[in-house]
């Protein structure tokens, strides 16, 4: 597919935008007065494959916990500011590798420049997050309700005013919590700027709600080339996001580390416990780095045949199974030494 050209913003020692991979976010969601607690959380997402981690930062004194961050984990921080800009200017002076703000809302222009300098003296970018719930007062009376057009003139209108202050390193996000207008909100802005896109459905929901949501909303803009970071919103443990956002990319080929499995969702032919089988291979490879794809199917009439474009895979039959190859059978084992031989032949393949 075909990706949106935009600018190229640097966050520490990752890029977003231009032709650079997309990332995959996520956010603390322990208490910023738990500098321990925070750095073990940001220390677990690390581990999990978070390339961008970002932390609220509610008042000066939470400004400790970006300089304990930047000490503990490489992931480059983000902090989360909300209506003081001299918490912004403290997170830039402790090292932070981009700012969240929503200029409109820091006060006077002179406060969004003193944050616009000192973040261009630092090469720290900006990110103007937007949603539904933070729009002007005007661009409500102008549109009647929050709206596609409402969040996009929200955000470069905000854009506008770094800009009046030569600060062009931003990155846009406009957040809805329903799946269509967040589509039509990143569709607008894609068409009326070239700064890199932050995805993401806001408030998405629970763990299984929230995935279906942000995949929904996210899988279609990266699907058109539109988009150059994500974070899938859980309420859940924050690695969950991580892993949910990794599965995407791969699931719709922009992520090219790791397994993607393909597995077949049983029928009247199956013999044999595949859910089980498919969930344990899941489980044993999650760590795997190498860029294959993986089968494990119920039938061994249909299997082999089916999966053919997988590079390994098993398929069941009556208490035993098939280990294949591009399609290839190569050998024939009992049920319970299925997931070791797939292993096996998968260790045989070089990365």
């Amino acid at each position: 597919m075909e990706r949106r050209n935009t600018v190229k913003v640097k966050v520490g020692n990752i890029a977003i935008g231009g032709d650079a991979p997309i990332t995959v976010q996520s956010m603390l969601n322990i208490p910023s007065t738990d500098i321990e607690g925070s750095v073990r959380q940001a220390k677990a997402l690390e581990q999990a494959g978070c390339e961008i981690i970002r932390a609220a930062v509610p008042d000066r004194d939470s400004v400790k916990l970006i300089e304990a961050l930047k000490k503990e984990v490489s992931v480059p921080i983000v902090a989360d500011i909300h209506f003081d800009y001299k918490i912004a200017l403290d997170c830039v002076a402790a090292g932070v590798d981009k700012i969240r703000i929503n200029p409109g809302n820091i006060g006077d222009e002179s406060r969004v420049k003193a944050v616009a300098d000192a973040c261009r003296q630092h090469n720290i970018p900006i990110r103007i997050g937007v949603n539904t719930g933070s729009l002007e007062k005007s661009i409500l009376a102008k549109y009647g309700h929050p709206c596609p057009e409402a969040l996009c003139d929200s955000a470069l209108y905000h854009a506008s005013l770094l800009e009046k202050y030569d600060f062009d390193q931003i990155v846009l996000s406009l957040k809805a919590s329903t799946v269509d207008m967040m589509v039509q909100s990143y569709e607008l802005a894609a068409q009326r700027c070239n700064y890199p896109l932050h995805l993401g459905v806001t408030e998405a929901g629970t763990a299984r709600m929230g995935l279906i949501k942000s995949a929904a909303g996210i899988g279609s803009l990266l699907l058109h080339g539109i988009g150059d970071t994500i974070r899938i919103s859980l309420t859940a443990d924050p690695v969950e996001e991580v892993a949910a956002g990794i599965d995407l990319l791969r699931a719709i080929g922009l992520q090219k580390n790791g397994i993607t499995f393909v597995s077949c969702p049983t029928c009247g032919r199956t013999r044999i416990d595949l859910i089980g089988l498919a969930n344990e291979a899941e489980r044993r490879l999650a760590g795997c780095t190498k860029n294959l794809r993986v089968a494990v199917m119920g039938c061994i009439v249909n299997g082999p045949g089916e999966a053919r474009e997988a590079d390994v895979g098993i398929a069941g039959g009556v208490g035993c199974g098939l280990v294949f190859r591009k399609g290839e059978i190569i050998r024939k084992v009992p049920e319970d030494q299925l997931i070791d031989a797939l292993i096996e032949e998968i260790d045989k393949i070089e990365a």
